[in-house]
């Protein structure tokens, strides 16, 4: 037992800051009643690589933090001058849902003025330079839209956007710049503007098709002999994109490919048990994570202090009867208002 007490309490010190203010701090009888939902014979497989899993992929506060920190003196990005940089620099607060853009720009305001003496809001006047914030992008589909919209609307003839995120998967990169006739840069060059863009981020995470082998995010390379899942599986409309077994994928956040397979199929059968017993979730949600095609799901496992994205499985965030160990919140005027509150308190 002193293993799995080790670990239960590993992962909520791990994960301690996530959504402070709006509930209680993670705990390890918390993270024990969420383990307790699998069978028995996979509770401490999956508590050993969810400790290893999350100590790559949780974002707490002080990461963010040091992430942007990082950010304000990159030099590829600001040259030797990082205040003269910021200050004829231009932010985006557009994002079309949620808040993370407006926390993260608190953020860096809150950085800026220490270190420059000014926020985000004096910069910028007459910029040719724009800056897109955010935590994470995961299809893509939100900067796409916030970019293509303000390229129509305010835009000018001619910039250059630099779209910044902590983590990114590499698919929503490509969707937003290059798929389909919709895209950024063809919304650009069909409003007759000149826009150049560029991406940076701290984790780059592979999830693109092509890349199954190499991918960071969860892909079975086999269907679970489970009955549930085999109903699933049948109604879907095309066969599931199975990976090669053997791979930890580019970013090594697995600490080996039994490990990950245990997660892939283990949340797996969890999120078709959930899909069963929440009746209310939206035919996106699917087992391993929200995505708008019909697959087994994303499979991120990205989580941040301020919430856990709907692409992770279902098993780690899903509600009422299932206990999850990130419950998502949607709220997002009550949680941009506590952040607000803790940033006034010098928390950060």
């Amino acid at each position: 037992m002193a293993e799995r007490d080790d670990l239960l309490a590993s992962i909520a010190a791990t994960t301690a800051d996530y959504r402070e203010g709006d509930l209680p701090a993670p705990t390890p009888k918390h993270v024990e009643r969420w383990i307790n939902q699998f069978d028995a014979a996979v509770q401490l497989p999956i508590l050993r690589e969810m400790d290893h899993v999350l100590k790559k992929t949780y974002f707490s506060r002080a990461r963010t933090t040091k992430f942007l920190h990082g950010l304000f003196q990159t030099e590829k990005l600001v040259g030797d001058n990082p205040c003269a940089f910021w200050k004829e620099v231009q932010f985006l607060d557009i994002q079309g849902g949620g808040a993370s853009q407006t926390q993260m720009l608190a953020l860096f305001s809150k950085l800026l003025k220490a270190n420059c003496g000014f926020e985000v809001s004096e910069c910028g006047k007459d910029a040719e330079v724009f800056v897109y914030i955010d935590d994470a992008t995961f299809t893509g589909n939100r900067v796409k839209q916030d970019i293509e919209k303000w390229i129509a609307k305010n835009a000018p003839a001619k910039a250059t956007v630099h779209i910044i995120m902590i983590a990114m998967h590499t698919g929503a990169r490509y969707y937003a710049e290059h798929y389909n006739k919709g895209n950024i840069r063809k919304t650009a060059k069909d409003a007759g503007k000149k826009i150049e863009f560029h991406w940076w981020c701290e984790l780059g995470l592979e999830n693109q098709n092509a890349q199954t082998d190499t991918s960071d995010v969860l892909r079975p390379v086999r269907i679970p002999d489970d009955a549930a899942v085999n109903e699933y599986v049948a109604a879907m409309t095309h066969k599931p994109h199975l990976r090669t077994a053997g791979q930890v994928g580019g970013k090594g956040i697995f600490s080996s490919d039994e490990a990950r397979q245990l997660l892939e199929e283990e949340f797996l059968k969890a999120g078709v048990r959930i899909r069963q017993m929440c009746p209310n979730l939206n035919k996106y949600q699917r087992p391993l994570g929200n995505m708008l095609l019909e697959t087994l799901g994303f499979g991120s496992l990205i989580v941040t202090f301020r919430n856990c994205p709907n692409n992770a499985p279902l098993a780690l965030w899903a509600g009422d009867p299932w206990h999850p160990l990130f419950p998502r919140t949607t709220n997002s005027d009550t949680s941009m208002k506590r952040f607000m509150a803790m940033l006034a308190k010098d928390v950060f």
